[in-house]
């Protein structure tokens, strides 16, 4: 197999106890390129679809076994290198801020009563981790001794501004017209909604963390309808206390968003050891941008599995030949694995990459 050699700005080969993903998020120098995939736990597995025949999602979540099992069905089916904690970034609104929603199918969250005044917000609570989502904590605990040591455990959390954007808009947007609204109109307003939403954030990822996962992942999905100048005003200064958190107590995190060419420079100083991102962007480019004593996670269009294995193969070969053999390259699709996704060709990309 092919090893990842340091460049000039590497950091040299350590902690060899740890998982590569986890390593190579450090940006040291491992044996094989590392890949996980969002969503991978999930969506296109049959044995999760089984499970969902008789169990909906928080069911799943709430139950520590079952959902763990569905954590590690990736791991044994795919071989990849993390096991990304089986949850919805709205788990923590519903449990920690006690707001009241529904997962519907091909809509996403729908809350039934929208943020949109002060009242709104002063009824949210502030629950900690381990009286709110205790299930979560539990799962990270089970998982971490039940997978063999090589894979990492993955914890994440939606961002503020994204998590934002469902309470305010009250269920997915694409313009996110409201949310914007409460921005330019109403900015006292919505500097108590991020401040809240990044408290929450924040010690929902500590939660996490202290309860073994090796990695975080701070999810953006909808930052990417902001300009650079908006993305600076209304929402970094609400990221950076979340990141500088996690680096606090030496845990890597991933930075992800979706839609961000425009605004790469700004992803790095909001913060995250890692920038993941889409697939709209070349990732040697993207890298060049944000700086190469920072990682980069990415960018496989998640589309390109439904073709045939020839044209993703040729997708995952021009991703490892743009990241140009730097340590702190992390193998991911741009975005999360599509449900009609073949699992087979999911097993030939991580064997693809592996040996690499």
């Amino acid at each position: 197999m092919k090893t990842i050699r340091a460049g000039e700005l590497g950091r040299p080969a350590a902690n060899p106890v740890l998982p590569s993903l986890v390593r190579a998020a450090r940006r040291e120098v491992v044996d094989r390129r590392p890949v996980w995939f969002m969503r991978q736990a999930g969506r296109s597995l049959p044995e999760y679809r089984r499970i969902r025949e008789s169990h909906d999602l928080f069911a799943i979540c709430q139950t520590p076994d079952l959902c763990a099992e569905v954590t590690m069905q990736p791991v044994r089916r795919l071989g990849v290198d993390g096991a990304v904690l089986f949850a919805d970034i709205m788990l923590p609104v519903a449990f920690g801020l006690g707001v009241e929603l529904q997962l519907v199918d091909g809509v996403g969250p729908v809350i039934q009563q929208p943020i949109r005044s002060k009242p709104d917000i002063d009824r949210l609570q502030s629950r900690s981790p381990a009286e709110a989502v205790p299930f979560v904590l539990e799962t990270i605990r089970l998982l971490r001794r039940a997978l063999d040591p090589s894979v990492a455990v993955i914890g994440f959390s939606g961002a503020p501004f994204t998590l934002a954007g469902y309470l305010i808009e009250g269920k997915p947007s694409r313009e996110f017209l409201m949310t914007k609204r409460m921005m330019y109109e109403e900015p006292a307003l919505w500097d108590a909604l991020m401040t809240h939403l990044s408290q929450l954030v924040r010690e929902y990822l500590l939660g996490q963390i202290e309860a073994g996962a090796q990695l975080v992942q701070v999810f953006d999905s909808w930052v990417g309808c902001l300009s650079p100048a908006d993305y600076r005003r209304y929402v970094l200064p609400y990221l950076t206390g979340v990141f500088a958190a996690v680096q606090r107590v030496n845990t890597p995190s991933i930075h992800f968003a979706t839609g961000t060419a425009g605004i790469l420079s700004l992803l790095r100083e909001a913060g995250g050891d890692v920038i993941g991102i889409d697939w709209r962007v070349d990732l040697g480019e993207a890298w060049r941008q944000i700086g190469y004593d920072r990682g980069i996670q990415g960018n496989l269009d998640p589309a390109l599995l439904l073709g045939p294995w020839p044209v993703v193969e040729d997708g995952a070969r021009r991703v490892i030949e743009a990241a140009g053999g730097r340590p702190g390259h992390i193998f991911n699709l741009g975005h999360g694995v599509l449900p009609e996704s073949p699992v087979e060709h999911l097993q030939q990309l991580v064997e693809f990459v592996h040996a690499a």
